[in-house]
């Protein structure tokens, strides 16, 4: 069993930056792909951005391109979300994901693990 811990939402203004951090810990954290997920009120959960195991592949959506970076410790097990220039529409519940192989997808369905989610609201 693997643990997800996200931290690092808050409030922020239209523009602003924030940076999440998701721990693992349980079982031997190795070969997992990980990624970030987003729902705002109303919606359904969305793919946000994902890296491979090796850190050496990353996928973003297109509403976070070129303003998310999504990167990996694997020594410190951890995972992290840039976000800058951030915008009233990127308010939601971010979750943190983990899925038992090496490569990622897009999908919620192909993860295994889950965080709790942390709250980022930006105001305009």
């Amino acid at each position: 069993q693997v643990q997800l811990v996200e931290s690092g939402g808050g409030l922020v203004q239209t523009g602003g930056s924030l940076r999440l951090s998701c721990v693992a810990s349980g079982r031997t954290f190795s070969r997992y792909a990980m990624g970030w997920f987003r729902q705002a009120p109303g919606k359904e959960r969305e793919f946000v951005a994902a890296v491979s195991w090796s850190g050496g592949s990353t996928s973003y959506a297109d509403s976070v391109k070129g303003r998310f970076t999504i990167s990996g410790d694997n020594a410190k097990k951890t995972m992290y979300l840039q976000m800058n220039s951030l915008k009233p529409e990127d308010t939601a519940v971010y979750y943190c994901a983990a899925r038992t192989v090496s490569w990622y997808t897009h999908a919620m369905r192909d993860y295994n693990y889950w965080g709790q989610g942390t709250q980022v609201t930006v105001s305009s």
